[in-house]
């Protein structure tokens, strides 16, 4: 069959999306807290034929900037953040063939309530969902959740790597004809085919037997977005969908390559791995539409919005620095949230010591730049080039505003990347691994 992209919509439970200023826009709906925001947005993608939606979700809203929430709530910085569970089964219900996928974090949960809720969330959307694997990045988070600061990065991953394998665990622990239902003779499910777990490890105790059979495929998918050596090593082992970024095409391949080697060094077929890269698009019927579209986003950003985006990402108040001033080793190497995102900055700034401006202007964190504007030719020339270079396996669509970003980008570019035979037409299946292409996970596979 012929290689295909993947297309994922970005989303979060929030006053905005992933760009902050978004709620500022003129056509963005107001209503970010009701169901219909949700379900109007996962109509539109699945009319796009997306393969999936995804919540992105953390456990605070930025007030690392100034350690105080002040200019979040007044600003609209991702000050609402609710349950992205809820808002997916909210967006679920209204779909009927599109993934959806939620975030939970192994830094902050027990396995078995992860399990359990996925494992649920899964029957409930006939096998459509999908769990993002995250270990969250800052100490607002690790307060909010009762502990003083958040765990070192590599400690954080070990921990997941446990967690994961107690998950698997429970999931694995019903047998896919478990279930009898039979009401003559009286009997529900075979105990011979359900088993309890017995898992004590180094980070976790979970007894089982787990509570919720197994769906239409067989699990929910695994998605991941490590980036650094160890969160790479994390996708490789675990991931099924990985998310990524990058500036240029030669470090997208680079990157691509690096993430199917580890795959490959965990046993697992790289061929069932997507590489989705991260990218926010402003479409139009022409190019000069389009950039008139975006002459008037570029008008939405405060500095506000990003400066405070980098303190959370980066679990640093970039307020006790003034703008200009370097910050130092000590403060480099303390960084511990998004750590990509320092080293990044300090390869394209070609500083060893960059300052706040140096992070502004080299990461779109709360930013446009970086957009790809233009009409269907142009941006399907521009995904075109990564998708078949090997860059990646497709995309996760950002929206500079909601719903207009996403009707532009399927009124526009969806038909123009099915014209070109780079991207499905429908849907192969029911289930998001049948339509995804990911074969049904069998049992225990995950031992290796």
């Amino acid at each position: 069959m012929t290689r295909q992209m993947v297309m994922v919509g970005f989303l979060q439970a929030q006053n905005c999306t992933n760009l902050p200023s978004s709620w500022r826009h003129p056509e963005s709906r107001d209503d970010s807290m009701s169901a219909d925001y949700y379900a109007e947005i996962g109509r539109i993608l699945e009319a796009g034929k997306f393969h999936m939606a995804f919540f992105d979700d953390r456990f605070a809203m930025p007030d690392r900037f100034g350690g105080d929430h002040a200019h979040t709530v007044e600003y609209g910085i991702r000050c609402v953040k609710m349950d992205p569970v809820v808002t997916m089964m909210a967006m679920g219900l209204a779909t009927s063939r599109m993934g959806i996928a939620s975030t939970a974090s192994t830094t902050y949960y027990e396995p078995f309530d992860v399990a359990r809720k996925f494992a649920t969330a899964d029957l409930m959307l006939a096998g459509r969902a999908g769990w993002n694997v995250v270990t969250s990045v800052n100490d607002g988070e690790a307060q909010n959740m009762g502990k003083e600061e958040h765990l070192e990065h590599d400690a954080r991953y070990d921990r997941a790597d446990e967690f994961m394998e107690v998950v698997m665990g429970h999931w694995d622990s019903w047998d896919d004809d478990a279930l009898i239902i039979d009401k003559k003779s009286g009997r529900y499910a075979d105990p011979k085919k359900v088993r309890r777990l017995d898992h004590r490890g180094k980070f976790f105790k979970s007894r089982g037997p787990f509570t919720v059979p197994r769906s239409s495929q067989g699990h929910p998918v695994i998605i991941q977005a490590g980036a650094s050596g160890r969160g790479k090593k994390f996708a490789g082992r675990w991931g099924e969908v990985v998310f990524s970024s990058a500036h240029t095409t030669e470090f997208a391949q680079q990157s691509y390559k690096a993430l199917k080697d580890e795959v490959t060094a965990a046993g697992r077929d790289p061929e069932h791995v997507f590489i989705c890269m991260g990218v926010m698009c402003v479409a139009g019927a022409t190019k000069s539409e389009a950039e008139d579209k975006m002459a008037a986003i570029e008008k939405l950003p405060l500095e506000i919005d990003a400066l405070s985006l980098l303190a959370e990402g980066l679990n640093f108040d970039f307020a006790t620095k003034r703008m200009d001033e370097p910050l130092t080793d000590q403060e480099l190497g303390s960084l511990t949230g998004m750590l990509t995102i320092r080293d990044h900055v300090v390869k394209i700034s070609g500083k060893k010591n960059p300052s706040a401006r140096d992070f502004l202007k080299h990461n779109n964190r709360g930013q446009t730049h970086g957009s790809i504007v233009g009409g269907p030719k142009e941006i399907a020339d521009h995904l075109e080039e990564w998708f078949v270079n090997r860059a990646c396996d497709g995309f996760v669509v950002a929206a500079t505003h909601v719903p207009g970003a996403y009707v532009d980008f399927v009124q526009h570019v969806v038909p123009e990347l099915q014209k070109r035979g780079l991207y499905h037409k429908d849907y192969a299946g029911k289930t998001l691994r049948e339509n995804l292409g990911l074969p049904m996970p069998k049992m225990g596979e995950w031992r290796r």
